[in-house]
């Protein structure tokens, strides 16, 4: 399915969806430069990556560059918001919906390949007990690849509740500027966190060059 058209059939159910600003932290490793573009200008993240709010529904552009070992390449992401956390009231910038850019998908996608990954709420029932801290320096997630052939929507589904997908490729995307809001970051929660989880496909041969 195109951009968006998830986010739009999840609104179509009803529910504490519509018009809901979801925060979300997008990072990468040391170096790396993300930029978002909204109608309140540019913003560029800092060590901490960038904390904006996404409503749900809609699919928001960024930009990234400093590639670890490929200084020159640009590449492109998106993330399309399909449902929300509940945390606490009042405590919504603490609970931020992780986004991690990988230095493999970054590197993938500055070769020509598309990659997709979806971002969920890992169901407690199967949760491991392990902060997510141990898995990467940054605060990574824990991630898996998809059978060639599955969809990562559908297995991200069985394993959890599908919060955003995060698609990256070197094709800069022709969407709308969607408004945005941006924060300062907050000290990152030690519990009573939602544990999410991600499902990737795995990366698209290199697109033909036009």
């Amino acid at each position: 399915m195109p951009p968006g058209a998830i986010g739009a059939q999840r609104l179509l159910r009803g529910g504490p969806l519509s018009g809901y600003v979801q925060p979300v932290r997008v990072f990468a490793s040391e170096g790396v430069t993300i930029t978002a573009a909204s109608h309140e200008g540019y913003a560029q993240g800092g060590p901490k990556g960038l904390l904006a709010g996404l409503q749900v529904g809609g699919v928001y552009a960024f930009s990234i560059s400093n590639v670890p070992n490929m200084p020159e390449a640009e590449v492109y992401a998106t993330v399309e918001v399909i449902d929300r956390l509940h945390p606490p009231c009042g405590k919504e910038l603490r609970f931020p919906v992780p986004v991690e850019l990988t230095d493999e998908e970054l590197r993938l996608a500055a070769n020509a390949s598309f990659v997709t990954r979806v971002i969920y709420v890992e169901d407690p029932r199967m949760a491991l007990p392990v902060a997510e801290e141990t898995f990467s320096k940054n605060g990574g997630q824990q991630w898996f690849e998809a059978r060639p052939g599955d969809d990562p929507l559908v297995t991200a589904d069985i394993l959890g509740r599908p919060i955003a997908i995060l698609r990256i490729g070197s094709r800069k995307p022709a969407l709308p500027t969607l408004p945005m809001q941006f924060y300062e970051h907050h000290e990152t929660p030690t519990a009573d966190s939602d544990v999410l989880q991600t499902s990737a496909t795995a990366p698209a041969e290199p697109a033909e060059s036009r």
